[in-house]
């Protein structure tokens, strides 16, 4: 089998009304996704998602002509790719889909298949008041959710705490409740300053006393020094890395002990054959991996696949905020049957299905199809 062609296009779906992410100052009024498809003389082919694969264009014949088993290279010129000009990712899991479809298998056996389902924990993202998150919440419990993430964003973490009490007092243990500081990183037009290592330890004390699962991102992305100084500090797990890209700053970090949950995404910091590696290096130090998912419901299948496959944490992160973030706009690009939600128990199970198990809403797709996808577009 060898690969005869590579198309990218892009697609940028309105929104309307506009999502307002708690990491985001301006409300989102649109959603860009590209989608990557690999065919091979066969005629099977790859599909993935994530990075605009801005950079790629001129590369193909890197690939046009090889066995796609040969991921190893592969890796290899994409991360080659990603120090000289950008992230090519998608690309990696384009690949892992097709091996999937040739051996009729889903990717998640291919990759060791520790389980073939995981729980979910519903990831919410839009600022809204403590009483309506505390609403949302039991709605969740009612869904079947065992554990739900609430956005910090104010400018005083008191007030996201105040919604984090009023979230526990009305689930009281029916959830676990995970906290995402949003302090890891900035959107580029975003000048705000992050919190230093006491504000980060002050909060940390309260959410123990909250029952909270978890701390993300609760200093820069780039602290490993102070992150693994938090860790020490805190009677709470420390979570991050979702937006670290290089694999050698997740050797830094496990080397220095800096995390206890690690959040590489696998359609963004080094596709599925290197985030397995890290998920492994990580874990074999007693930490857990729990993949970021916020990219589209492509990206979420890929690192479903690769959680079910070699993560040690007992949640994934689920995308899911109904009304402002539901399945239809978070997977719009996939048949409405492929649609990822979780079972009446919690679960999001793997598709029986060779590869990631999707298909493409190609009706759906002609809708949103660009030249190019520039955010500022």
């Amino acid at each position: 089998m060898k690969i005869t062609s590579i198309e990218i296009k892009h697609y940028i779906m309105p929104l309307d009304p506009p999502f307002k992410a708690a990491w985001d100052p301006l409300p989102r009024d649109k959603f860009g996704t590209t989608i990557v498809q690999v065919k091979t003389d066969e005629g099977i082919t790859g599909i993935g998602s994530g990075d605009a694969m801005v950079g790629f264009r001129g590369h193909e014949h890197l690939f046009i002509g090889h066995d796609p088993f040969d991921i190893e290279r592969h890796w290899q010129i994409l991360d080659n790719i990603d120090f000289h000009y950008g992230r090519c990712w998608p690309l990696d899991m384009a690949l892992w889909d097709l091996m999937g479809k040739a051996k009729g298998q889903p990717v998640a056996k291919l990759l060791g298949a520790r389980n073939l389902k995981i729980l979910a924990y519903a990831s919410t993202g839009e600022m809204i008041s403590s009483g309506e998150r505390a609403e949302r919440a039991q709605m969740l419990v009612a869904q079947g959710f065992k554990a739900v993430k609430i956005r910090f964003h104010h400018r005083d973490p008191r007030d996201d705490l105040k919604i984090v009490a009023a979230v526990r007092k009305a689930v009281g243990d029916r959830l676990d409740i995970m906290v995402d500081a949003n302090q890891g990183w900035r959107m580029p037009w975003d000048t705000g300053s992050s919190w230093d290592i006491e504000r980060a330890h002050r909060v940390s004390k309260e959410l123990v006393d909250l029952d909270g699962f978890w701390l993300e991102e609760p200093l820069p992305h780039h602290d490993f020094r102070g992150l693994a100084k938090l860790r020490k500090l805190s009677e709470i797990r420390i979570a991050g890395g979702e937006m670290n890209r290089r694999w050698h700053d997740f050797r830094e970090m496990n080397r220095l002990r800096s995390l206890d949950v690690y959040q590489p995404d696998a359609v963004l910091a080094g596709g599925i054959t290197m985030v397995k590696k890290i998920a492994e290096w990580v874990q074999t130090g007693g930490a857990w991996f729990s993949p970021h998912t916020w990219s589209n419901g492509i990206g979420l299948f890929a690192n479903l696949h690769l959680a079910c496959a070699v993560s040690q944490c007992p949640y994934l992160e689920l995308p899911f905020d109904p009304p402002a973030w539901t399945t239809e706009r978070r997977d719009y690009m996939l048949q409405s049957e492929d649609r990822l939600m979780i079972d009446d128990e919690g679960y999001l199970q793997v598709p029986e299905k060779p590869g990631f198990g999707f298909e493409l809403d190609e009706t759906a797709l002609s809708q949103y199809q660009v030249d190019h996808h520039y955010v500022g577009d």
